[in-house]
């Protein structure tokens, strides 16, 4: 299995499933020598709306306060980090940046899973099939946004849109994409979840293009049960995406240097 994992979640993200304990103890017996947890952070939004798949801002401290004993706990055992993944929202991400550095928070994965906000009667969500070059090009400009902020420690499933409408246009933006993180030494994600779950990601023409701009590339569990963290045959098929692009996942025998987005901001 991959030497380091940052990208798990738990039941606290209302939507996966495991508490944190049970996620140290299956990644000690898989073989896994440093564990980050990544749950759906919290997000602030003006009218005080709930998302039904993250934290809510009450139950932070609880999240990063029981890692953070764990971490000391197991610490002869594993290296144990906490983060979060988030989207980039414009409006709301500076204030929940601030909101998230008053905790023992060490580290921000970016997932772009909806376009702009998601408190509105619309929720604009990219992973659907689309043929909508105005809409494909919105994910990409967010998801650039986001990496720009140089806040994050890698993109997250960067090829989540399913683009189905004229290649050209699917290959020119992918490419603006892989190039915003080449050019800010952002590691892409090859999504282990994507794999196993039969998803339209990872994508082979997005890690072709990947691997022609020569990105900096990570494997990303996504682990919504204890028993995701090692999935080896997943595992295996994203080493071979990796390889056969001429790319090379910098977390299969060694840490990711995270980055410290409270020195940032």
């Amino acid at each position: 299995m991959m030497f380091a994992n940052y990208h798990s979640h738990t039941f606290r993200c209302h939507h996966a499933d495991g508490t944190e304990r049970e996620y140290i103890e299956a990644a000690i017996k898989g073989g896994i020598k440093v564990l980050g947890f990544s749950d759906h952070s919290p997000y602030l939004f003006d009218d005080g709306y709930y998302s039904d798949y993250r934290m809510r801002p009450e139950e932070t401290e609880g999240y990063l306060r029981t890692i953070t004993d764990l971490k000391e706990e197991y610490r002869d055992d594993i290296e144990i980090h906490v983060g979060v993944e988030m989207e980039y929202y414009g409006r709301y991400f500076e204030k929940t940046v601030r909101f998230l550095s008053d905790f023992p928070c060490e580290y921000l994965i970016l997932g772009q899973h909806y376009l702009d906000s998601e408190n509105g009667s619309i929720r604009t969500y990219p992973g659907f099939p689309t043929g909508d070059p105005a809409l494909f090009r919105r994910y990409i400009d967010e998801a650039i946004a986001g990496v720009r902020t140089g806040l994050f420690t890698y993109l997250a499933h960067p090829d989540l849109c399913p683009f189905i409408g004229d290649p050209e246009i699917y290959v020119s933006e992918y490419r603006r994409l892989c190039r915003a993180l080449k050019e800010t030494g952002t590691p892409g994600e090859i999504n282990l979840l994507g794999i196993s779950g039969n998803r339209r990601y990872p994508s082979p023409l997005f890690w072709k293009t990947a691997g022609e701009e020569k990105i900096r590339t990570v494997i990303g569990a996504d682990a919504h049960t204890a028993g995701a963290l090692f999935d080896e045959a997943s595992y295996g098929k994203a080493l071979k995406i990796a390889s056969s692009n001429g790319l090379f996942a910098e977390n299969a025998d060694a840490p990711v240097k995270l980055i410290d987005f409270k020195k940032k901001i």
